[in-house]
């Protein structure tokens, strides 16, 4: 009887040369799993703008002014994100330039910050004495958009006021322009006609300045009737129980 030869373990080396080669002729046996990237969180939304002064001047002396918060809402194609995006962009007054022209009968101001233009258009109507803005036109790019950014409107009908009189609006104030641009306003007083001294005129306010006026009054003269109803009935009651005595 032969006697059988007992198996010997491999050598160590020669294992792992064999499990390399394994795990070279079939990928599939590594557990390798892709991994994906989320898209970034869009941006929070910025604060409320500050406040910048805009004067536009004629040998000197004012014939434009304005005081306001601006802040741009505007949607574009961006290339990162393959579709279209809505960014809110707040102009810094310390970092915009301004410029401008005043006419008889139409006045334009323009803001320029970076790659951002912003142009005000102001007309008078002589006839009525009234002034109005009736244009504004936006030009953006950055490296993100597909596209740069155009925008033109020459027929609106927004921040009225009346020769010699300044427009304020205290609220935000949101004017649309077109599909893709709107223009908010803060803490905005402006005067694009007959300026004296270099002051703004005396105020005209808008309609959202207006019903915030109105709701502290309505809620004071309301307080003040039920004040008046209880003391009514206060003196009522008092008479009736001196009535109810009689003297001896």
């Amino acid at each position: 009887m032969i006697p059988q030869r007992s198996k010997q373990p491999l050598p160590a080396a020669l294992t792992l040369l064999l499990l390399l080669l394994a795990v070279t002729l079939h990928p599939s046996l590594t557990n390798d799993v892709p991994t994906t990237t989320s898209p970034p969180p869009p941006p929070s939304p910025p604060g409320k703008p500050q406040r910048g002064d805009y004067n536009v001047t004629n040998n000197g002396t004012a014939c434009l002014m304005a005081s306001m918060g601006l802040q741009l809402n505007i949607t574009y194609m961006s290339l990162t994100q393959g579709k279209a995006v809505q960014e809110i962009i707040n102009l810094q007054p310390n970092l915009t330039k301004h410029s401008g022209s005043c006419e008889a009968d139409s006045a334009t101001l323009k803001l320029t910050e970076d790659n951002t233009n912003l142009t005000f258009i102001f007309s008078l109507n002589s006839t009525s004495n009234k002034y109005r803005l009736s244009g504004l036109e936006l030009s953006a790019k950055s490296s993100d958009m597909a596209q740069p950014l155009s925008v033109s409107n020459t027929s609106l009908d927004y921040l009225q006021g009346t020769v010699g009189f300044s427009y304020m609006c205290r609220d935000e104030q949101s004017l649309k322009v077109g599909q893709n641009f709107s223009l908010s306003t803060f803490q905005l007083q402006v005067q694009p006609f007959n300026v004296t001294g270099n002051q703004f005129g005396a105020a005209e306010e808008c309609a959202l300045d207006e019903d915030n006026m109105l709701i502290p009054i309505i809620v004071g003269a309301a307080l003040a009737g039920l004040v008046l109803v209880v003391l009514l009935a206060y003196l009522i009651g008092r008479k009736r129980s001196h009535a109810g005595y009689q003297t001896i």
